[in-house]
């Protein structure tokens, strides 16, 4: 990767690179002696607050409900014609399903698409899921670019 460096993304790029939904990796802290428990998931983006939405399975004997209230963080990349690409966001989850229909929270997940991916062994109608809401502590973005620039 010679040539290359990391910069911060500005807002308006971070904006335009989560405005789609899609996939990333989010991780949910456990006690010092153990490794973050990390799973695959989707997300949608609301870019006028900077918040994220996801789409949770709870297929039976998941280990994320005992974890719902520890702090997380998220991470989503991809390689874009203009190089990589990254964003995390750390904080707290808020889970979506038990707002009132009319909260602005509630409401503002109705606008995302967030992307239904099948990854279970039984059909995703068979999958029960749940809705969180994520207004991060951090949000960072970072691109890759050519050292000449």
């Amino acid at each position: 990767m010679q040539g290359l460096r990391w910069v911060q993304m500005t807002d308006e790029e971070r904006n335009e690179f989560l405005s789609n939904g899609g996939t990333g990796v989010i991780s949910f802290s456990t006690s010092p002696s153990e490794p973050p428990f990390s799973l695959p998931i989707s997300y949608g983006y609301y870019a006028d607050t900077g918040s994220l939405y996801f789409r949770f399975a709870f297929p039976p004997d998941s280990g994320k409900e005992a974890l719902l209230d520890d702090p997380i963080s998220f991470v989503t990349y991809e390689k874009t014609d203009e190089g990589y690409r990254s964003v995390v966001a750390s904080g707290h989850l808020e889970e979506v399903d038990d707002l009132p229909y009319d909260s602005a929270v509630a409401q503002r997940m109705w606008e995302v698409d967030i992307p239904l991916v099948d990854v279970f062994e039984q059909p995703p109608e068979d999958v029960t899921f749940r809705h969180f809401h994520l207004d991060p502590d951090r949000l960072t973005g970072r691109k890759e670019v050519d050292s000449q620039e």
